[in-house]
Protein backbone atom coordinates (compact mmCIF):
# COMPACT_ATOMS: atom_id res chain seq x y z
CA UNK A 1 0.00 0.00 0.00
CA UNK A 2 0.86 3.50 -0.48
CA UNK A 3 3.42 4.84 2.55
CA UNK A 4 3.90 8.51 3.60
CA UNK A 5 7.61 9.32 3.47
CA UNK A 6 8.00 11.73 6.82
CA UNK A 7 11.11 14.43 7.33
CA UNK A 8 13.09 11.92 9.71
CA UNK A 9 14.88 13.24 12.53
CA UNK A 10 18.48 12.90 11.16
CA UNK A 11 20.12 14.22 14.78
CA UNK A 12 19.00 14.24 18.31
CA UNK A 13 16.92 17.40 19.04
CA UNK A 14 16.25 18.42 15.95
CA UNK A 15 12.94 20.65 15.10
CA UNK A 16 14.13 21.11 11.20
CA UNK A 17 16.11 19.65 8.29
CA UNK A 18 16.63 20.90 4.37
CA UNK A 19 16.21 18.85 1.45
CA UNK A 20 19.37 19.91 -0.45
CA UNK A 21 18.47 17.93 -3.69
CA UNK A 22 17.06 14.43 -4.13
CA UNK A 23 18.37 11.74 -5.32
CA UNK A 24 15.31 9.64 -6.88
CA UNK A 25 12.57 11.08 -9.02
CA UNK A 26 8.63 10.90 -9.18
CA UNK A 27 8.16 7.56 -10.59
CA UNK A 28 11.75 5.83 -10.09
CA UNK A 29 12.06 2.56 -8.61
CA UNK A 30 13.48 2.12 -5.01
CA UNK A 31 14.78 -0.34 -3.78
CA UNK A 32 15.13 -0.61 0.42
CA UNK A 33 18.46 1.03 1.62
CA UNK A 34 18.74 3.35 -1.59
CA UNK A 35 19.54 6.84 -1.27
CA UNK A 36 16.31 9.30 -1.49
CA UNK A 37 17.67 12.44 -0.78
CA UNK A 38 20.60 13.97 0.54
CA UNK A 39 19.34 16.21 3.79
CA UNK A 40 21.26 19.11 5.70
CA UNK A 41 20.92 18.89 9.47
CA UNK A 42 22.58 21.57 11.89
CA UNK A 43 26.21 19.69 11.16
CA UNK A 44 26.24 18.09 7.75
CA UNK A 45 24.60 16.91 4.45
CA UNK A 46 23.08 13.37 5.59
CA UNK A 47 22.07 10.66 3.16
CA UNK A 48 18.39 9.92 3.56
CA UNK A 49 17.47 6.10 2.75
CA UNK A 50 14.51 4.34 1.61
CA UNK A 51 13.15 1.88 4.51
CA UNK A 52 11.08 0.17 2.43
CA UNK A 53 11.30 -1.14 -1.46
CA UNK A 54 8.84 0.56 -4.05
CA UNK A 55 7.79 3.24 -6.37
CA UNK A 56 8.72 6.95 -5.40
CA UNK A 57 4.68 8.13 -6.07
CA UNK A 58 5.34 11.71 -5.46
CA UNK A 59 7.54 14.45 -3.86
CA UNK A 60 5.87 16.73 -1.80
CA UNK A 61 8.83 18.88 -0.41
CA UNK A 62 10.78 20.15 -3.00
CA UNK A 63 14.42 20.57 -2.51
CA UNK A 64 15.92 23.95 -0.49
CA UNK A 65 12.80 23.90 2.15
CA UNK A 66 12.97 24.09 5.68
CA UNK A 67 10.92 21.36 6.81
CA UNK A 68 9.88 20.58 10.32
CA UNK A 69 10.67 16.83 11.69
CA UNK A 70 7.49 14.68 10.98
CA UNK A 71 6.35 16.46 8.09
CA UNK A 72 5.08 14.44 4.69
CA UNK A 73 7.42 14.65 2.34
CA UNK A 74 6.93 12.01 -0.16
CA UNK A 75 4.71 8.97 -1.04
CA UNK A 76 6.09 5.50 -1.59
CA UNK A 77 3.70 3.32 -3.80
CA UNK A 78 3.92 -0.15 -3.86
CA UNK A 79 4.41 -1.78 -7.31
CA UNK A 80 1.36 -1.75 -9.59
CA UNK A 81 -0.10 1.23 -7.02
CA UNK A 82 -1.53 3.87 -9.19
CA UNK A 83 -2.28 8.17 -8.82
CA UNK A 84 -5.32 7.18 -7.17
CA UNK A 85 -3.96 5.62 -4.21
CA UNK A 86 -1.71 8.59 -3.21
CA UNK A 87 -4.76 10.54 -3.28
CA UNK A 88 -6.43 9.10 -1.08
CA UNK A 89 -3.62 8.39 1.11
CA UNK A 90 -3.47 12.11 1.30
CA UNK A 91 -7.23 12.66 1.98
CA UNK A 92 -6.36 10.04 4.90
CA UNK A 93 -3.73 11.82 6.20
CA UNK A 94 -4.44 15.87 7.29
CA UNK A 95 -0.85 16.57 8.01
CA UNK A 96 -0.04 15.64 4.68
CA UNK A 97 -2.69 18.70 3.13
CA UNK A 98 0.08 21.26 3.60
CA UNK A 99 2.92 19.37 1.42
CA UNK A 100 0.22 18.23 -1.22
CA UNK A 101 0.42 21.90 -2.28
CA UNK A 102 4.07 21.41 -3.63
CA UNK A 103 2.71 18.86 -5.78
CA UNK A 104 -1.16 19.33 -6.82
CA UNK A 105 -2.20 22.03 -8.78
CA UNK A 106 -5.23 23.88 -6.86
CA UNK A 107 -8.64 24.65 -8.87
CA UNK A 108 -9.26 28.12 -9.33
CA UNK A 109 -12.63 29.10 -7.74
CA UNK A 110 -14.36 32.28 -9.22
CA UNK A 111 -17.11 33.91 -6.89
CA UNK A 112 -19.47 36.11 -8.48
CA UNK A 113 -20.74 38.71 -5.84
CA UNK A 114 -24.06 39.26 -5.83
CA UNK A 115 -25.80 42.28 -7.85
CA UNK A 116 -28.06 44.41 -5.28
CA UNK A 117 -30.69 44.84 -8.27
CA UNK A 118 -31.38 41.40 -9.03
CA UNK A 119 -33.25 40.17 -5.78
CA UNK A 120 -30.75 37.51 -5.57
CA UNK A 121 -31.02 35.63 -2.07
CA UNK A 122 -28.05 36.98 -0.84
CA UNK A 123 -28.45 34.48 2.42
CA UNK A 124 -27.89 31.68 0.07
CA UNK A 125 -24.19 33.18 -1.54
CA UNK A 126 -22.66 34.29 1.52
CA UNK A 127 -21.42 31.43 2.98
CA UNK A 128 -19.84 30.55 -0.54
CA UNK A 129 -17.98 34.05 -0.48
CA UNK A 130 -17.33 33.06 3.02
CA UNK A 131 -15.08 30.50 2.15
CA UNK A 132 -13.41 31.41 -0.63
CA UNK A 133 -12.32 34.92 1.63
CA UNK A 134 -11.26 33.00 4.78
CA UNK A 135 -9.56 30.28 2.26
CA UNK A 136 -6.85 27.90 3.82
CA UNK A 137 -3.78 30.10 3.75
CA UNK A 138 -0.56 27.67 2.33
CA UNK A 139 2.24 27.51 4.18
CA UNK A 140 5.46 25.30 5.51
CA UNK A 141 4.97 24.70 9.49
CA UNK A 142 8.62 26.25 9.90
CA UNK A 143 7.26 28.88 7.73
CA UNK A 144 4.05 29.41 10.30
CA UNK A 145 6.13 29.60 13.86
CA UNK A 146 9.12 31.91 12.24
CA UNK A 147 5.39 34.34 11.83
CA UNK A 148 3.92 33.71 14.90
CA UNK A 149 6.92 34.83 17.00
CA UNK A 150 7.54 37.91 14.72
CA UNK A 151 3.79 38.80 14.44
CA UNK A 152 3.14 39.00 11.16
CA UNK A 153 0.23 38.18 10.05
CA UNK A 154 0.36 35.40 7.01
CA UNK A 155 -2.68 36.38 4.75
CA UNK A 156 -0.69 39.23 3.94
CA UNK A 157 1.86 37.77 2.72
CA UNK A 158 2.46 36.39 -1.38
CA UNK A 159 4.01 32.93 -1.38
CA UNK A 160 7.27 32.40 -3.29
CA UNK A 161 7.23 28.49 -2.86
CA UNK A 162 5.68 25.71 -5.29
CA UNK A 163 1.74 27.05 -6.08
CA UNK A 164 2.13 29.68 -3.66
CA UNK A 165 2.89 28.31 -0.60
CA UNK A 166 4.23 30.94 1.79
CA UNK A 167 7.71 29.56 2.85
CA UNK A 168 10.35 30.69 4.78
CA UNK A 169 12.42 32.71 2.91
CA UNK A 170 8.87 35.33 2.66
CA UNK A 171 8.19 35.23 6.27
CA UNK A 172 12.14 36.45 7.15
CA UNK A 173 11.56 39.12 4.02
CA UNK A 174 8.44 40.26 5.63
CA UNK A 175 10.14 40.64 8.94
CA UNK A 176 13.06 42.57 7.52
CA UNK A 177 10.60 45.00 5.69
CA UNK A 178 9.31 45.11 9.09
CA UNK A 179 11.47 45.94 10.69
CA UNK A 180 13.27 48.38 8.12
CA UNK A 181 10.22 50.32 8.11
CA UNK A 182 9.62 50.96 12.07
CA UNK A 183 13.71 52.05 12.11
CA UNK A 184 13.17 54.10 9.00
CA UNK A 185 10.01 56.23 11.20
CA UNK A 186 11.92 56.22 14.03
CA UNK A 187 14.91 57.63 12.13
CA UNK A 188 12.44 60.09 10.27
CA UNK A 189 10.70 61.08 13.88
CA UNK A 190 14.46 62.04 15.36
CA UNK A 191 15.20 64.18 12.14
CA UNK A 192 17.92 61.67 11.10
CA UNK A 193 16.77 60.80 7.20
CA UNK A 194 19.73 62.11 5.61
CA UNK A 195 21.81 59.39 7.69
CA UNK A 196 19.34 56.80 6.80
CA UNK A 197 19.53 58.09 2.93
CA UNK A 198 23.44 57.51 3.44
CA UNK A 199 23.39 54.67 4.25
CA UNK A 200 21.04 53.07 1.42
CA UNK A 201 23.65 54.01 -1.06
CA UNK A 202 26.14 51.29 0.07
CA UNK A 203 26.28 48.33 -1.57
CA UNK A 204 26.75 44.46 0.19
CA UNK A 205 25.60 41.39 -0.19
CA UNK A 206 23.47 38.75 1.84
CA UNK A 207 24.67 35.63 1.87
CA UNK A 208 21.58 33.51 4.01
CA UNK A 209 22.77 31.39 7.11
CA UNK A 210 22.98 27.73 6.39
CA UNK A 211 21.64 25.52 9.22
CA UNK A 212 24.57 24.89 10.62
CA UNK A 213 25.97 28.63 10.90
CA UNK A 214 22.72 29.64 12.92
CA UNK A 215 22.60 26.17 15.26
CA UNK A 216 26.62 27.03 15.98
CA UNK A 217 25.28 31.08 16.86
CA UNK A 218 22.49 29.73 18.76
CA UNK A 219 24.54 27.23 20.85
CA UNK A 220 27.53 29.46 21.01
CA UNK A 221 25.24 32.50 22.58
CA UNK A 222 23.60 30.29 25.20
CA UNK A 223 27.42 29.01 25.95
CA UNK A 224 28.31 32.45 26.83
CA UNK A 225 25.56 33.51 28.25
CA UNK A 226 24.50 30.26 30.52
CA UNK A 227 27.65 28.81 31.09
CA UNK A 228 29.73 30.42 33.53
CA UNK A 229 33.19 30.39 32.47
CA UNK A 230 36.33 30.85 33.90
CA UNK A 231 40.00 30.60 32.43
CA UNK A 232 43.28 28.80 33.06
CA UNK A 233 46.09 29.64 31.04
CA UNK A 234 49.67 27.96 31.18
CA UNK A 235 53.07 27.75 28.88
CA UNK A 236 54.26 24.10 28.37
CA UNK A 237 57.85 23.80 27.23
CA UNK A 238 57.92 22.12 23.85
CA UNK A 239 61.66 21.07 23.58
CA UNK A 240 61.17 17.26 24.44
CA UNK A 241 57.75 16.64 22.61
CA UNK A 242 59.31 18.45 19.46
CA UNK A 243 62.57 16.12 19.32
CA UNK A 244 60.30 12.77 20.05
CA UNK A 245 57.59 13.86 17.09
CA UNK A 246 60.91 14.12 15.20
CA UNK A 247 62.37 10.42 16.32
CA UNK A 248 58.68 9.22 15.94
CA UNK A 249 58.38 10.36 12.52
CA UNK A 250 61.37 9.51 11.13
CA UNK A 251 60.27 5.47 11.28
CA UNK A 252 56.55 5.98 11.28
CA UNK A 253 54.19 5.54 7.68
CA UNK A 254 51.76 8.26 8.83
CA UNK A 255 53.49 11.38 9.71
CA UNK A 256 52.29 12.40 13.65
CA UNK A 257 51.30 16.05 14.49
CA UNK A 258 51.83 17.90 16.99
CA UNK A 259 47.87 18.56 17.32
CA UNK A 260 47.52 14.49 17.56
CA UNK A 261 50.01 14.53 20.32
CA UNK A 262 47.90 17.06 22.28
CA UNK A 263 44.74 15.05 22.28
CA UNK A 264 46.46 12.38 23.08
CA UNK A 265 47.90 14.38 26.11
CA UNK A 266 44.45 15.45 26.46
CA UNK A 267 43.04 11.67 27.05
CA UNK A 268 45.82 10.78 29.22
CA UNK A 269 45.73 13.55 31.75
CA UNK A 270 41.82 12.98 31.62
CA UNK A 271 41.96 9.41 32.36
CA UNK A 272 44.81 10.27 34.77
CA UNK A 273 41.98 12.72 36.68
CA UNK A 274 38.68 11.10 35.55
CA UNK A 275 36.66 13.62 38.33
CA UNK A 276 37.64 16.02 35.34
CA UNK A 277 35.73 13.94 32.55
CA UNK A 278 32.63 15.66 33.50
CA UNK A 279 29.60 17.34 32.51
CA UNK A 280 26.29 19.71 34.30
CA UNK A 281 23.10 18.75 34.09
CA UNK A 282 20.50 20.30 36.09
CA UNK A 283 19.66 16.91 37.89
CA UNK A 284 23.24 15.70 38.39
CA UNK A 285 27.08 16.01 37.82
CA UNK A 286 27.57 13.45 35.22
CA UNK A 287 30.77 11.46 34.65
CA UNK A 288 31.74 9.75 31.77
CA UNK A 289 33.19 6.35 31.64
CA UNK A 290 34.83 6.99 28.21
CA UNK A 291 37.33 9.45 27.40
CA UNK A 292 35.86 10.98 23.99
CA UNK A 293 37.53 13.95 22.97
CA UNK A 294 36.00 16.55 20.26
CA UNK A 295 38.50 18.57 18.23
CA UNK A 296 37.57 21.78 16.56
CA UNK A 297 37.71 21.25 12.62
CA UNK A 298 36.67 24.65 10.60
CA UNK A 299 34.64 23.68 7.72
CA UNK A 300 33.58 26.30 4.66
CA UNK A 301 30.14 25.95 6.05
CA UNK A 302 31.24 26.57 10.04
CA UNK A 303 33.02 25.38 13.05
CA UNK A 304 32.54 21.54 13.61
CA UNK A 305 33.45 19.32 16.34
CA UNK A 306 33.95 15.18 15.34
CA UNK A 307 34.87 13.08 18.61
CA UNK A 308 37.66 10.93 18.45
CA UNK A 309 36.92 8.21 20.68
CA UNK A 310 38.84 6.36 23.73
CA UNK A 311 41.42 8.55 23.31
CA UNK A 312 43.64 7.31 26.36
CA UNK A 313 43.59 3.45 24.88
CA UNK A 314 44.82 4.65 20.88
CA UNK A 315 47.98 4.93 19.99
CA UNK A 316 49.32 8.00 18.64
CA UNK A 317 49.20 6.41 14.91
CA UNK A 318 45.41 5.56 15.33
CA UNK A 319 44.99 8.59 16.87
CA UNK A 320 46.31 10.73 14.10
CA UNK A 321 44.13 8.81 11.26
CA UNK A 322 40.75 9.22 13.12
CA UNK A 323 41.59 12.58 13.54
CA UNK A 324 42.28 12.99 9.79
CA UNK A 325 39.54 11.27 8.51
CA UNK A 326 37.46 12.71 10.33
CA UNK A 327 38.89 16.30 9.57
CA UNK A 328 38.40 15.41 5.94
CA UNK A 329 34.64 13.97 5.64
CA UNK A 330 33.79 17.34 8.20
CA UNK A 331 34.87 19.45 5.41
CA UNK A 332 32.89 17.50 2.90
CA UNK A 333 29.99 17.28 4.76
CA UNK A 334 30.11 13.61 5.37
CA UNK A 335 29.90 13.20 9.01
CA UNK A 336 27.34 10.89 10.54
CA UNK A 337 25.46 12.33 13.74
CA UNK A 338 27.04 10.11 16.33
CA UNK A 339 30.84 10.66 14.81
CA UNK A 340 30.14 14.75 16.26
CA UNK A 341 27.53 14.09 19.14
CA UNK A 342 28.88 13.81 22.24
CA UNK A 343 32.35 13.89 23.96
CA UNK A 344 32.96 15.07 27.22
CA UNK A 345 36.07 17.78 26.12
CA UNK A 346 37.26 19.91 23.12
CA UNK A 347 40.44 20.91 22.13
CA UNK A 348 40.57 24.40 20.16
CA UNK A 349 44.11 24.20 17.97
CA UNK A 350 44.37 27.56 16.25
CA UNK A 351 48.58 27.47 16.80
CA UNK A 352 48.95 26.45 12.73
CA UNK A 353 47.63 30.32 11.56
CA UNK A 354 50.30 32.31 14.11
CA UNK A 355 47.80 32.63 16.92
CA UNK A 356 49.95 32.86 20.00
CA UNK A 357 47.23 32.35 22.70
CA UNK A 358 42.77 33.21 23.15
CA UNK A 359 40.12 31.77 24.74
CA UNK A 360 37.53 29.47 23.53
CA UNK A 361 33.81 29.33 24.26
CA UNK A 362 32.93 25.69 25.29
CA UNK A 363 30.70 23.99 23.76
CA UNK A 364 27.65 22.40 26.02
CA UNK A 365 26.97 20.17 27.45
CA UNK A 366 30.65 19.72 27.72
CA UNK A 367 32.38 20.95 31.23
CA UNK A 368 35.56 22.37 29.16
CA UNK A 369 37.81 22.92 26.27
CA UNK A 370 41.48 23.54 26.10
CA UNK A 371 43.02 26.77 23.71
CA UNK A 372 45.92 25.58 22.11
CA UNK A 373 48.39 28.60 20.56
CA UNK A 374 51.27 28.44 18.58
CA UNK A 375 54.75 27.07 19.35
CA UNK A 376 57.43 29.80 19.34
CA UNK A 377 60.85 30.35 20.39
CA UNK A 378 60.88 32.44 23.62
CA UNK A 379 63.24 33.60 26.21
CA UNK A 380 63.43 31.30 29.70
CA UNK A 381 65.47 31.36 32.45
CA UNK A 382 67.08 28.50 34.01
CA UNK A 383 69.10 28.11 37.33
CA UNK A 384 69.26 31.47 36.92
CA UNK A 385 70.22 32.02 33.61
CA UNK A 386 69.12 33.18 30.64
CA UNK A 387 67.79 31.23 27.21
CA UNK A 388 65.83 29.91 24.81
CA UNK A 389 63.31 27.70 24.62
CA UNK A 390 60.01 26.32 22.51
CA UNK A 391 56.81 26.80 24.15
CA UNK A 392 53.03 26.74 23.83
CA UNK A 393 50.49 28.99 25.63
CA UNK A 394 47.67 26.38 25.98
CA UNK A 395 44.06 27.98 27.84
CA UNK A 396 41.82 26.15 29.43
CA UNK A 397 38.17 27.20 29.53
CA UNK A 398 36.03 25.89 32.73
CA UNK A 399 32.32 25.39 33.29
CA UNK A 400 32.49 26.72 36.99
CA UNK A 401 29.33 24.72 38.31
CA UNK A 402 30.93 21.74 37.47
CA UNK A 403 34.35 22.28 37.96
CA UNK A 404 36.27 24.02 40.76
CA UNK A 405 39.05 26.17 40.30
CA UNK A 406 41.91 23.70 42.05
CA UNK A 407 40.58 20.84 40.38
CA UNK A 408 40.98 22.55 36.91
CA UNK A 409 44.21 23.69 38.06
CA UNK A 410 45.74 20.50 39.24
CA UNK A 411 44.03 19.15 35.40
CA UNK A 412 46.23 21.89 34.28
CA UNK A 413 49.82 20.76 36.04
CA UNK A 414 49.13 16.98 34.83
CA UNK A 415 48.62 18.25 31.28
CA UNK A 416 51.77 20.58 31.18
CA UNK A 417 53.62 17.72 32.83
CA UNK A 418 52.51 15.21 30.66
CA UNK A 419 53.57 17.70 27.44
CA UNK A 420 56.59 18.52 28.56
CA UNK A 421 57.90 15.07 29.32
CA UNK A 422 55.89 12.94 26.79
CA UNK A 423 57.77 9.53 26.53
CA UNK A 424 56.49 7.58 29.55
CA UNK A 425 52.57 9.09 28.88
CA UNK A 426 51.99 8.97 25.34
CA UNK A 427 54.11 6.03 24.14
Amino acid sequence: MATLIRMPEVAANTDSAVIVSWTKQQGDTVAQGDCLAEIETEKAVIEFNAEQSGVLGRILVQAGEDTAVGTPIAVLLAQGEKEADISALLSENTDAHEPLETGVTTPHVTVEQPRADTGTDTDTLAPVASVATRGRIFASPLAKRLARTAGIDLAALKGSGPQGRIIKRDVQAASIATRSADTSTAKVAQGTAAVASDASDQSYTDVPHTSMRRTIARRLSESKQTVPHFYLRADCRMDALLALRAQINQAAPRKISVNDIIVKAVGVALRQMPEMNVSWTEAALRHYEAVDVAVAVSTPAGLMTPVVKAVDAKPLSIISCNIADLAQRARDGKLAPKEYQGGSFTVSNLGMYGVQEFSAIINPPQAAILAVGSVEMRPVVDDGALGMASLMTVTLSVDHRAIDGALAAKWLGVFKKIIENPLSALI
